[in-house]
């Protein structure tokens, strides 16, 4: 079923092939003429490229997916059965499922009230003789305080894997997402920051030998072909994606640029009406989304749903009251923050082809019948 004209959606990667289609396709089309579509070299290069672009002295090595690089990040480290992760409750399922995916338990931690993103204080309530790691989950594209985290993680002696799947392009206190721990992992899942036409992603280092160690898993443990070096699995960035990548990170900073200032246009028209988790000190909201907070989140759906106007819940049930984690025992009211947080957030359309009056036609849905200051 076709969308309605005046329908504003959360979401279509058409709007912004529309820009670029031209690059894009000249892309694709010199890899499939190339005779290399696994490994070659358009993932070389945009591995460089993605390096070059967080801005820290590193290597990036693309693998399949956001969910493989966690993975594939706490196995170089080798973490795995019988060690705990410390990470949070309130993300996607893949954070989780990584850790699982390498034969570790993850152990929830609640948030912060105000961020919603991980608290430490808490999390070193759950630190055990079998804590090994922290995937601290960089949420909706603001920053986890990586001060404190390397802080907690030096005294825990852990290592730490950052979850930068709605974080690309986010910085704190300059300094990109991804860049401070052991491992930072991309994903580029259509809808994010830097999407690809498929499944993609890609953990970034300082440590050449871990590098060298995740190209080895990524393919299968081989270093050389047929010849398989330690355990791995088939992992791989592929050319058409990495060179949709290549042409979409040129264009990222200045899509960045426009969702921070869509975003700062909802600011000025929800300032004292409508909260929001609070982004960290020093950090460069990248705003993959906008979310906010709110007792009357119902009303607000109806009223959004009554305009054809998109949404989203992200994510409407913490992992830890999911079903298929019910083996780790946590239950209701063992996360009470996140849990409460669970029930009032709410997602609004925020991305760089949104008209600036579309977003004046969101923001007043959201405070009600007047006019909306951005639409005057």
């Amino acid at each position: 079923m076709s969308t309605p004209s005046s329908a504003i959606r959360m979401f279509d990667y058409r709007e912004q092939l529309a820009g670029m289609r031209e690059e894009i396709l000249a892309a694709m089309t010199a890899v499939l003429d190339s005779g290399s579509l696994i490994l070659g070299p358009r993932v070389k290069q945009f591995e460089k490229n993605f390096a070059a672009y967080l801005g820290a002295p590193g290597e990036a090595v693309g693998v399949a997916n956001g969910t493989d690089a966690i993975a594939i990040a706490l196995r170089t480290l080798d973490i795995g059965s019988g060690d705990e992760v410390l990470t949070v409750s309130n993300t996607a399922i893949p954070t989780v499922s990584a850790i699982r995916m390498a034969g570790a338990t993850p152990v929830f931690c609640d948030v912060d009230p105000q961020t919603l993103l991980i608290d430490l204080h808490d999390a070193a309530s759950r630190i055990t003789a079998h804590t090994r790691a922290i995937v601290p989950v960089h949420l909706f594209g603001n920053a986890v305080d990586m001060r404190a985290v390397l802080h907690f993680a030096r005294q825990h002696r852990l290592r730490v894997v950052e979850d930068c799947a709605q974080a690309t392009g986010t910085t704190l206190d300059g300094q990109h997402t991804g860049t401070f721990g052991d491992v930072g992992c991309f994903s580029f899942y259509p809808t994010k920051n830097l999407g690809a036409y498929g499944d993609g992603g890609l953990c970034f280092t300082r440590d050449a030998k871990l590098a060298e160690q995740m190209r080895r898993i990524r393919m299968y443990g081989c270093a050389a072909t047929y010849y398989s070096e330690r355990e791995g699995v088939n992992s791989r960035l592929d050319e058409l994606q990495a060179a949709v990548l290549d042409v979409k990170l040129r264009h990222l900073d200045d899509h960045l640029l426009l969702r921070r200032s869509i975003a700062a246009q909802y600011e000025v028209e929800f300032a004292g009406q409508i909260d929001r988790p609070r982004t960290t000190r020093g950090a460069s909201h990248s705003y993959h989304l906008y979310v906010i907070n709110s007792p009357r989140r119902s009303a607000l759906i109806a009223q959004l749903d009554a305009q054809q106007i998109g949404h989203g819940i992200h994510y409407p049930t913490p992992i830890h009251l999911m079903r298929g984690y019910q083996f780790l025992s946590y239950g209701p009211g063992s996360l009470p923050v996140t849990e409460q947080a669970a029930g009032r957030i709410l997602s609004l359309p925020c991305y760089p082809e949104l008209p600036l009056l579309s977003a004046a036609r969101v923001a007043a849905a959201v405070v009600g019948p007047a006019v909306s200051r951005l639409a005057a």
